[in-house]
Parts: structure tokens; C-alpha cells; sequence
């Protein structure tokens, strides 16, 4: 791996990858088609909420193309916080703020109509609780969401989607509905990330055209993989 790459392992696993030099080189798939999703966001600086943080490789990724993006970062795990601070400290002035609270607590201090976007990428033991996708807190999204605003989460599954299935249910109220994945994790070879975008999703979500090799789901489709996504 490059010299400045900096990898953040927890329970096990790798979760998250920054380039310390280039923080707009996202090095794992997903977190890529989550940079594509904020790309077509209208230009210019982006509030954004992001529940789980480990290494803050998306809130770096915006702090760098579109500076003068106020962010807020919903982290409770106080000792990872600790350990990117003085492993990989965020650059100066990057308008990050980090709060050292799960995403549950957080989001209530968040004020009405005021993040243009939420990210949801939070794990625990390999998992995504389960907390951060019930309607109850779609709810909470849908509170400080500003009109316009976009939901993007990150969620882990295998066919036939249980996770996704009752999460698409969720927020569908948002609007639109948009699902990103891997063949791999389609096709069931194994447990993969399914990115999930809803609300106000621009056109050309995951790239215009989609990426290759990259499903992308919208409109009927969704409904037709999913369920439940499809506004009439």
C-alpha cells in the first residue's frame, strides 16, 4: 500500500482508508460510490451529518472538494477518535466538527431542516446496529433533512435482503429511492455493501453512466429487487 495510506482496522476488519496526501482518492468501492453520490449534489459547500466516523475518510473527501463545507461527525467510539487524531489528524480549518456520540443521541441535537446530507456508514461488531435503520430513526432524518436533501446509507446484506428490504420500507417516505451494489453481492457469492440513497437523489447517482461492473436500481427496480421503493 502507498506510504500514505492510512488504514483503520476495527473488530477485525478494515474500515475505513484514507490517502493522506490525496484525501479525494477513496480507496474502497463503496465509500467511492458514496463520493460519486455527493459529487452530483448541487456545487458549491454541503451541510452534512455523518453517523459513524472511524477515520473520516468521507468527511475529508467533501472538506477537500467542496471546501467551506460545514460537517458534524457522530462517532461514539471516544478511543477511535483518539487514535485518528493523533495517527491521521484532520487538516486544519476543515470545518469538521466530531462529537463523541452514537448516532441515536447525536441526531437529536441536530436542528430542523438544516444538512443538506446524512451519511449513514456506522458499524458495530462487523454490523450496522440495528438502531440506525428503524423508521424511528429514518425519522429523525427526515427531521433535519433540508429540502432537497439526500439520505445515503451503507449496509451490509446477502439475498434475499432482509436489512435492505426493511430498510428500503423506511424510507421510501423520503422519496426517491436508489440502490448501488457489487455483482458479487447481488449474485449472493457473499455478504456485501448495498449503498442505499433516498430523498431528493440527483440524476446520475453513482456516476453518469453507472460504473462497470456496479448494479445500479431505481425507479421499478427497486421495487422489483427490494421492495416497497417505488413512488407512483
Amino acid at each position: 500500500m502507498a506510504r500514505d495510506l492510512y488504514v483503520l482496522e476495527m473488530d477485525d476488519m478494515q474500515q475505513s482508508a484514507v490517502d493522506l496526501a490525496d484525501p479525494t482518492r477513496l480507496v474502497f468501492d463503496y465509500v467511492r460510490r458514496i463520493g460519486d453520490l455527493l459529487d452530483v449534489m448541487p456545487p458549491g459547500p454541503l451541510r452534512v451529518l455523518h453517523v459513524g466516523g472511524a477515520a473520516m475518510t468521507l468527511p475529508r473527501y467533501v472538506a477537500a472538494t467542496r471546501p467551506r463545507s460545514p460537517q458534524v461527525v457522530l462517532e461514539p467510539a471516544v478511543e477511535v477518535i483518539e487514535r485518528v487524531r493523533a495517527q491521521a489528524p484532520l487538516p486544519p480549518r476543515s470545518g469538521i466538527k466530531v462529537r463523541p456520540v452514537d448516532g441515536e443521541t447525536g441526531i437529536l441535537a441536530v436542528r430542523d431542516d438544516s444538512q443538506d446530507v446524512v451519511v449513514l456508514d456506522a458499524f458495530a461488531g462487523g454490523k450496522v446496529p440495528g438502531s440506525l435503520t428503524s423508521a424511528g430513526f429514518v425519522e429523525q432524518v427526515a427531521r433535519v433533512l433540508a429540502p432537497g436533501g439526500m439520505f445515503v446509507a451503507n449496509l451490509v446484506d446477502r439475498p434475499p435482503y432482509p436489512r435492505v428490504r426493511a430498510f428500503v420500507a423506511a424510507v421510501r417516505a423520503l422519496g426517491d429511492v436508489v440502490i448501488g451494489a457489487e455483482p458479487a453481492t447481488l449474485k449472493g457469492r457473499r455478504e456485501g455493501n448495498l449503498v442505499v440513497a433516498s430523498g431528493a437523489v440527483p440524476a446520475g447517482a453513482f456516476g453518469a453512466p453507472s460504473p462497470l461492473e456496479y448494479r445500479v436500481f431505481q425507479g421499478r427496480a427497486v421495487t422489483d429487487a427490494f421492495g416497497g421503493g417505488h413512488r407512483t
